[in-house]
């Protein structure tokens, strides 16, 4: 069975996980409306995605 050679410090743990944090979902504004909505994901406001009307704003109200 493998066992480490050196005791690994605090410091050098705490480094390594430093890069594990959970970041937030980045999102930016409808090109179309500005209203606020996640990247790759249709309009909830004017029901728009990749520039083109995918579902009517109608629906969305439902």
């Amino acid at each position: 069975m493998a066992v480490p050679k050196q005791h690994q410090s605090h410091s050098r743990t705490a480094k390594r996980r430093a890069q594990h944090g959970i970041a937030a979902p980045t999102g930016g504004g409808c090109p179309e409306c500005g209203a606020p909505r996640l990247a790759h994901r249709v309009c909830s406001s004017c029901g728009t995605y990749g520039g083109r009307a995918v579902i009517s704003p109608a629906k969305l109200d439902q």
